[in-house]
């Protein structure tokens, strides 16, 4: 059988057109492959092609929003470098008014004194000023001034010839009348103000302190300034000040009532009064009945519209002024506080006990 089927095949591989049957099927199969793997190739490629230029598209745009961020920053760096100019030309101009302030400061001068402890800085400007308590504090942001005060030579010295004894520095507070209406009534030409080194005041209507600080310069650390106002916010403005400067005793208390802070003020020389009401006369007068000695001196700032808003403010200062003559007080000065303040004016007199 083996044999048999051997040469069957033998006669097969022999016969040539079957031969050629079977190569040119073998051919044509080869080539259909082919043909199928270059389409494959083909159609592989095309679609590499278009993903990759999708994925150059993405690259672009990555590249263009990159870029675009980068121009971003770019501007956002030039916006700081300006804002870096900006405050190096803010500080600039800030040092070159703080030279100004400080050769206008050097440039002061205190040669002469309108009252005692009120005196008149003369540079750039005329400034009225107090001998600071306190000396490297201020008390609501006011310029300050340090004059050098030459030392006394004792006779002994100069006739032994020894050096000059240092210089000292004396600091002074701008004291501004458009805060203060004490202040206004001094530059408006008031003679007397009835306060000096050594006087005790009784201030009323005291606020937060602003002209009571510079009352205190003036009696200096031998006076007194009991200082009375109804309000508890300003009150503690006033107690602030008050912990730096030893000689203001601050009461907190309506001054329409003296015997209630009858145990705190003492006999004083001088009233001070700025409380705005219409009762204003008859407040000072139970003040003064009460704590200021026999011809002692009383300055009152008196506010038109406070008292009478319907009324000229010539016919209210009139009234007012008859007033204070019912409480035995004696009119000697009296002035408008214009152009510091509209409406408003300040009288000074004299206490007597009897009419």
């Amino acid at each position: 059988m083996w044999a048999c089927g051997i040469s069957r095949l033998a006669r097969q591989l022999q016969a040539p057109g079957r031969a050629q049957n079977f190569d040119r099927h073998g051919i044509e199969d080869e080539a259909a492959i082919e043909e199928e793997e270059a389409e494959v190739d083909r159609a592989a490629g095309s679609v590499a092609g278009s993903a990759a230029t999708e994925a150059g598209v993405v690259v672009a745009a990555e590249d263009h929003e990159a870029a675009s961020a980068a121009i971003e920053v770019d501007e956002g760096v030039h916006e700081v470098v300006e804002a870096h100019h900006a405050v190096a030309e803010v500080a600039t101009e800030v040092d070159e008014e703080e030279r100004e302030a400080v050769a206008e400061v050097l440039a002061q001068r205190v040669d002469r004194e309108l009252h005692p402890g009120v005196f008149v800085a003369r540079g750039k400007e005329d400034l009225l000023v107090t001998k600071n308590l306190t000396p490297g504090e201020a008390v609501y942001g006011e310029k300050r001034i340090s004059i050098d005060t030459p030392a006394p030579v004792s006779g002994d010295a100069a006739t032994n010839g020894d050096s000059a004894p240092m210089a000292t520095k004396t600091e002074y507070r701008v004291w501004n009348p458009f805060r203060s209406k004490l202040a206004a009534g001094i530059l408006g030409g008031l003679e007397d103000i009835h306060m000096k080194p050594g006087s005790k005041v009784l201030y009323l209507g005291a606020a937060s302190g602003t002209s009571v600080s510079h009352v205190a310069d003036i009696v200096g650390p031998t006076g007194t300034v009991f200082a009375v106002e109804f309000s508890h916010r300003s009150g503690r403005d006033l107690i602030n000040m008050a912990t730096h400067r030893t000689n203001v005793i601050p009461i907190i208390e309506d001054a329409r009532h003296p015997l209630k802070y009858r145990m705190l003020v003492s006999m004083v020389d001088c009233i001070f009064a700025d409380v705005a009401q219409p009762d204003q006369a008859r407040i000072v007068g139970l003040n003064a009945h009460q704590f200021l000695k026999v011809g002692g001196g009383v300055v009152v700032s008196i506010k038109a519209n406070c008292i009478d808003s319907t009324a000229p403010p010539e016919q209210v200062f009139a009234r007012e002024v008859g007033k204070l003559r019912e409480e035995r007080i004696k009119p000697k000065e009296q002035l408008t506080l214009e152009p510091f303040e509209r409406d408003h004016a300040m009288v000074v007199g004299v206490y007597q006990r009897s009419g």
